[in-house]
C-alpha cells in the first residue's frame, strides 16, 4: 500500500511538471521567504549502469525546481523536483542488446539504454561564510519512460529508432547525492554546483548490480529572492 501511494505521489507530480515550471517563473517572488528560496535548477548530467557492457555515459539536460529552507544558519534542506532528467547508458553492446531483447541493425549505429524520471532529492546542506555549500543526503526517483535508442548516420541519412522496454525497469529508485558548489555575486546570485548521484535499486528486474550513478553540473537561479529579502 505504502508503495502504490510512493508512485501516485510522483505520478500527480509528472502530470503537472510541466506548468509548474511555468508557474514557478510566473509566481517565484510570491513563493520566497527569508526562510526559504524558491528557484529554477537546470544543467547537465552524466549518467551510466553498472554491471552493462555498455562504456559511455550518457549525457542529457535537466530542469526542474528547487527550494532551499532554512533550519538554522549554517543548515540547510535542500530539495525539489526535477521534472525532466534522463538517466541510462551509451555504446550498447551485442550482448547488451540480447539481455534486453532488442533487435540489432545491419547498418553501423550507437544503441542506447534511456531512462527518464522525475527526481526528488532530500539532502542536507551546509552553507560556508565565503559562499561554498557543501550538501548530501538520499535521493528518490520514479521512472516514467524507458527504451532502448538506436541512432546512425550513414550516407547523410539519419535514423532514430525507439524500442520501448519499461516493463524490463524496476520503477522506483532511491540512492544517496553528495556534491558541492558556489554562489556567485557575493552570495546574492545564481548558483554553480557539482553532485554525485549512487543508486541502491537495480535498474534491471532481471539483472543484480545495474545500478544507477551520475554526475550532476547544475545551475540554480533564484526567483524572486531579491524581492522576498526586501520584504
Amino acid at each position: 500500500m505504502k508503495k502504490c501511494l510512493f508512485v501516485l505521489f510522483f505520478m500527480g507530480i509528472g502530470f503537472h511538471s510541466h506548468s509548474q515550471v511555468l508557474i514557478s517563473l510566473l509566481f517565484g517572488d510570491k513563493l520566497n521567504s527569508p526562510g526559504m528560496e524558491f528557484g529554477l535548477e537546470g544543467g547537465v548530467n552524466m549518467s551510466s549502469l553498472g554491471n552493462m557492457d555498455g562504456n559511455k555515459r550518457l549525457s542529457s539536460l535537466n530542469i526542474g525546481f528547487y527550494l532551499d529552507i532554512r533550519l538554522n544558519d549554517p543548515w540547510y534542506i535542500y530539495t525539489g523536483l526535477l521534472a525532466k532528467s534522463r538517466m541510462g547508458l551509451s555504446n550498447l553492446s551485442s550482448g547488451d542488446l540480447d539481455f534486453l531483447q532488442s533487435e540489432e541493425y545491419a547498418e553501423p549505429g550507437d544503441y542506447s539504454q534511456v531512462l527518464n524520471y522525475f527526481i526528488v532529492p532530500a539532502l542536507a546542506k551546509y552553507k560556508l561564510k565565503n559562499h561554498v555549500y557543501f550538501e548530501a543526503g538520499p535521493q528518490f526517483a520514479l521512472m516514467h519512460k524507458s527504451w532502448v535508442e538506436y541512432k546512425s548516420d550513414v550516407d547523410g541519412k539519419d535514423a532514430r529508432i525507439r524500442d520501448y522496454n519499461k516493463d524490463m525497469i524496476n520503477r522506483l529508485d532511491v540512492g544517496v547525492t553528495a556534491g558541492m558548489g558556489y554562489r556567485l555575486m557575493k552570495g546574492n546570485g545564481m548558483t554553480i554546483g557539482v553532485k554525485y548521484y549512487y543508486g541502491f535499486v537495480d535498474v534491471y528486474k532481471d539483472r543484480s548490480g545495474t545500478k544507477n550513478n551520475s554526475l550532476f553540473l547544475k545551475m540554480n537561479i533564484p526567483i524572486g529572492a531579491a524581492k522576498a529579502a526586501e520584504k
